[in-house]
């Protein structure tokens, strides 16, 4: 009877920890999953890859009675309201990415769920390197000149590029447009602050001081358009920048404009992108996502040669780097919602009341 007791209570202790499910792990050396352990939760590890994802189906099957959700970004239908009505112990979603397009924030926020997400600098930072190498290789056109030499050829006028910067011999410098000018969008004003060139940003949600403190003139979204000749897009993934830049927006560019979307791919109509670049509307571009990722392979954006330069969504990927400086990040936000305690970086604020309610006195580590 001893025993069986004993082995009772083992059983009673197991099912009474928190059960984090880490759905995407990134974390190779295991040392935030230990951690989590050690705080006493029970922890559930998925086995895809952040470079693939996981499904809703899989994902919810790995996650039943889960307190947390940590993880990357899922691929494969977003975590929408009848997903977490059948998660009703669930307190946070903690993300190592930046970006949470993944989550029905309304549905989260309605049923009390923090979602957090992990804007290191390592990421945003990195997308702000990615998009100046993009706008270089552009308009240097290093590709261009790199497979003329390898193919026996050498100095020719039609491989001359475009300078950026002002000059003291009068010549004005290119216009940059930023479209969103949260950290990425900043820090890109930041990096082109050497060439003394024309920069203008469009963000209706950033202060007055913050375009002062940089040197960027204000522009509302159409006027950025017509009088750049650069526009690369910095913005979070929502229903009003869906489609942000379609073809009404397209033809307001030049016809020797760029355009660099670093993103998310679903803020650029694809097809009005490739009708644009088709019909010399738009001289060139550079696009790190897509709607659709990878692209099938008859995508028409796959065919455009070096009118376009394609990344595989991971202009953010760099040593060191990549999320790996997140794994802290949002191991701490779990750990503290599980405390009972709202955590930094929570993504849906208007979540906070409701979940404060439901969890805020109830700490189960």
């Amino acid at each position: 009877y001893g025993l069986i007791a004993n082995c009772n209570e083992m059983v009673i202790s197991l099912m009474s920890k928190p059960k984090v499910c880490i759905y995407i792990p990134i974390d190779s050396s295991g040392e935030s999953h230990r951690r989590i352990e050690e705080a006493g939760c029970e922890v559930i590890l998925g086995k895809t890859s952040w470079r693939t994802g996981i499904d809703r189906d899989a994902l919810l099957e790995l996650s039943r009675g889960a307190h947390a959700l940590l993880g990357a970004t899922i691929k494969r239908m977003p975590i929408e309201g009848t997903f977490l009505e059948q998660l009703p112990e669930l307190r946070i979603i903690s993300k190592y990415t930046i970006g949470v397009e993944d989550v029905d924030l309304n549905a989260a926020s309605k049923q009390g769920v923090l979602v957090t997400h992990s804007p290191t600098e390592a990421n945003w930072g990195g997308v702000a390197e990615g998009t100046i190498a993009f706008m270089l290789a552009l308009l240097k056109r290093v590709r261009e000149r790199d497979r003329h030499v390898k193919q026996g050829g050498w100095r020719d006028s039609a491989l001359m590029g475009t300078y950026l910067g002002k000059r003291q011999d009068g010549y004005p410098g290119l216009t940059v447009g930023i479209v969103g000018f949260g950290r990425c969008g900043s820090r890109v004003a930041e990096l082109l602050a050497p060439w003394n060139l024309r920069v203008l940003a469009c963000d209706p949600y950033v202060e007055d001081e913050k375009f002062e403190r940089y040197g960027v003139r204000r522009a509302t979204l159409a006027s950025l358009l017509e009088e750049s000749d650069v526009v690369t897009l910095h913005v979070t993934l929502t229903e009003e920048t869906h489609n942000l830049i379609s073809s009404m927006e397209l033809r307001l560019m030049k016809s020797t404009a760029i355009l660099i979307n670093t993103c998310r791919g679903a803020v650029v109509d694809i097809e009005a992108l490739c009708d644009a670049l088709d019909g010399e509307e738009l001289a060139a571009a550079a696009v790190d996502v897509l709607s659709e990722e990878p692209p099938p392979t008859n995508s028409r954006i796959l065919s455009l040669g070096d009118k376009v330069i394609l990344c595989p969504h991971m202009v953010s990927a760099n040593t060191p780097g990549t999320l790996l400086p997140a794994i802290p990040w949002a191991t701490d936000a779990t750990l503290a919602a599980l405390r009972g305690e709202v955590p930094e970086h929570v993504y849906n604020i208007d979540a906070i009341p409701r979940w404060l309610d439901r969890f805020g006195d109830k700490p189960l580590i």
